[in-house]
């Protein structure tokens, strides 16, 4: 596991921080977001999308997100950039204004685009 990337997203008060790790496992993805539950205890949200070839494995997790508001939007931008053997996290702090099913789908996809860019 390779941490590649980070970056930093505020919209509407709520705060995205990014994460893009190499990895080979799925073991090694939940490693890492244990890592930053430990360090993000006050944070509201840690969802994901990972993509794996060998052995071939999709994941999308939205973390009591709206139900394909998180990890499904990240997951389409990994797929539609080819991404391969990485993972996306992203951790949410609410910032008190309610985003939106749109809205929020809008943020992770933005976060994912630009770490993968």
């Amino acid at each position: 596991m390779k941490l590649l990337k980070t970056n930093e997203i505020i919209e509407k008060k709520s705060k995205f921080y990014g994460f893009l790790i190499e990895c080979s496992t799925e073991g090694e993805v939940k490693d890492f977001v244990a890592g930053l539950k430990k360090e993000h205890k006050k944070s509201t949200h840690i969802c994901y999308a990972c993509r794996m070839i060998t052995p071939f494995c999709e994941r999308a997790v939205d973390d009591g997100e709206p139900s394909g508001t998180a990890g499904r939007p990240i997951l389409s931008v990994m797929q539609k950039k080819e991404a391969q053997n990485m993972c996306v996290i992203v951790v949410r702090y609410f910032g008190g204004i309610k985003l939106g099913a749109g809205g929020l789908a809008r943020a992770y996809s933005s976060v994912a685009a630009d770490l993968l860019s």
